[in-house]
């Protein structure tokens, strides 16, 4: 945590840097639009006091039982009410949300309740195995509030009935004080804990709200695709912070006419997802069959969007789309393309591959591997400083060290700035490959491949090979009723990419691995070319569909 250690060159004495505490946002919309909606699930609905009320009463249980500022509360459960106040319970509290993907296995979820130190736990009751684990593995764990009943825990509804009408002073905070550890993803290893923290988090909401939806007010609504534990979550703390209803779907699966459906009842103004829900949002026969008139703003991140993709979105839904792009590390705080940039032709002036400009009071740099900055159209690796970059990794100074060098935090992203400032991500420093000498980009690639009318999706990466020392493998799905073989997209390749970037192998599965937020996982794709003895590719193939 940072403190002032001494006066500055002025004189000036150290001051306590006390800001607001994040839950004061649901307790200001409570006492604006108390009687309005503010959450919604199937049937069900709350009431903007009703939540401030049942926040109360949870805070309340959760101090009774010893919680304090400061503790880590880990949080396991699906989308839902229940989990949505737990955040703000936490906060109320000056205590740590450490919310997981429910969709992760009990010794992933282990390993969070140990490294995070949490001291308690809410989970969802129909994840008694994921208890069993976390405390088996953080025996600090003193005990388990369940959301529905179990034999595990004390029943959550049942504790805010118990402590209703009870509260408990919004602690007081400073802006460093941690309110949230958002895991990453774990990609190139363990998951790491990014601590977000209270004056971290009212400058992301702030820009949120500039950059991505200017205009919005208590009369929009807001629907939910994703899991509340991670960006899905700090969007639906920006719709509090304005007052914008939450809608959520009603189970826990994905379904693309509920969704249009939800968007025509609730006149829903504004969703967050990625890239690939957009693409099956506007592919589904059920975005022509409901009213999204309402729809202003569907916003994606997470990884850029395939520009057929992109074009198909925007002859369905118009210009409603934007992109950011920012890590968890950063709270999805470096670049936006607002809707006015997003265009259906690739016209002279269109950026096309762009994920846009810097955000308000945030600054990109394009460095290279000793830290030089790059002129424009030199690619290198992607750093970013600003307020919304996070306060470093919990209990991690290898990790830190790593992340940051010279005040700039080190994104792993590799890209380019053109002369106006727009960026172009190129790709993860760890998605490249050399083939022959030659830097290879699968992304540039996978674009390309794209365009074929036959294919749905696709991911490449770079494997060994005797020859070139590393060469591309591409794996693909097609389209409903569409026919096409290895030979024939090859062929179809040439000229369109230098022959040093193509594919030496293309195999054709039903589907491609994803992560709980929907992103297509490299890891797992290759894990699953060598489960299928694809890999390695000197080794006869065996049967790729």
């Amino acid at each position: 945590m940072t403190s002032l250690d001494q006066a500055p060159a002025g004189g000036v004495a150290p001051v306590s840097k006390r800001v607001m505490n994040l839950s004061h946002f649901l307790r200001q919309v409570a006492r604006r639009y108390g009687g309005e909606i503010g959450f919604v699930r199937g049937e069900d609905t709350w009431t903007w006091a009703e939540l401030d009320q049942r926040v109360d009463a949870m805070a309340a249980a959760l101090a009774a039982r010893g919680v304090k500022k400061g503790d880590r509360i880990l949080v396991q459960s699906k989308n839902g009410n229940q989990m949505f106040e737990s955040m703000f319970a936490c906060f109320r509290l000056g205590a740590v949300w450490v919310p997981t993907n429910y969709r992760q296995t009990p010794g992933e979820v282990a390993y969070l309740a140990q490294s995070s130190g949490a001291s308690a736990m809410i989970c969802h009751c129909d994840f008694p195995e994921y208890v069993a684990a976390a405390r088996e593995a953080a025996p600090a764990i003193r005990f388990v509030v369940s959301i529905g009943a179990s034999a595990f825990g004390e029943d959550y509804d049942a504790l805010v009935t118990q402590h209703s009408g009870q509260s408990v002073p919004i602690a007081s905070v400073e802006h460093d004080d941690p309110c949230w550890f958002f895991y990453t993803s774990g990609t190139t290893g363990r998951p790491k804990a990014a601590v977000l923290t209270h004056g971290q988090m009212a400058f992301v909401i702030t820009n949120h709200l500039c950059d991505l939806m200017p205009g919005t007010t208590h009369r929009d609504a807001s629907l939910v695709l994703a899991p509340l534990s991670h960006g899905a979550g700090i969007h639906q703390l920006v719709q509090v912070a304005r007052g914008v209803k939450t809608v959520l779907l009603k189970s826990d699966r994905f379904d693309a006419d509920e969704a249009w459906d939800l968007v025509a009842h609730w006149r829903i103004t504004n969703m967050f997802t990625v890239p690939t829900i957009v693409k099956m949002l506007t592919e589904h026969p059920s975005v022509d069959a409901h009213d999204h008139s309402s729809l202003r703003y569907m916003i994606y991140a997470g990884a850029p969007m395939y520009r057929e993709d992109q074009k198909h979105a925007l002859r369905k839904l118009g210009k409603v789309l934007v992109q950011y792009f920012g890590l968890g590390e950063v709270t999805g705080n470096i670049t936006v393309l607002p809707p006015a940039l997003h265009e259906t032709e690739d016209a002279p002036g269109v950026k096309v591959g762009t994920c846009g400009y810097e955000r308000i009071g945030m600054q990109v740099s394009i460095q290279d591997d000793q830290g030089r900055e790059l002129k424009a159209g030199e690619t290198g690796e992607i750093c970013v400083c600003g307020p919304a970059v996070f306060a470093g990794y919990y209990d991690n100074p290898e990790a830190n060290a790593k992340a940051f060098r010279d005040g700039w935090f080190r994104t792993g992203d590799l890209g380019h700035l053109d002369e106006e400032g727009f960026l172009y991500i190129t790709g993860r420093a760890s998605d490249m490959y050399i083939s022959g000498g030659s830097n290879v980009y699968p992304r540039e690639t996978e674009e390309k491949i794209l365009t074929h009318p036959a294919i749905a999706e696709v991911a490449i990466l770079g494997v060994p090979d005797r020859t070139w020392g590393e060469v591309g493998v591409a794996v693909c799905v097609l389209r409903p009723n569409a026919t096409l073989n290895e030979p024939e997209l090859l062929a179809w390749l040439e000229g369109k990419v230098a022959r040093y970037k193509l594919p030496k192998r293309v195999f054709f599965w039903d589907a491609l691995p994803k992560s709980g937020y929907g992103k297509i996982t490299k890891k797992d794709v290759r894990a699953e070319l060598e489960a299928r003895g694809c890999l390695p590719l000197d080794q006869p193939a065996q049967a790729s569909a």
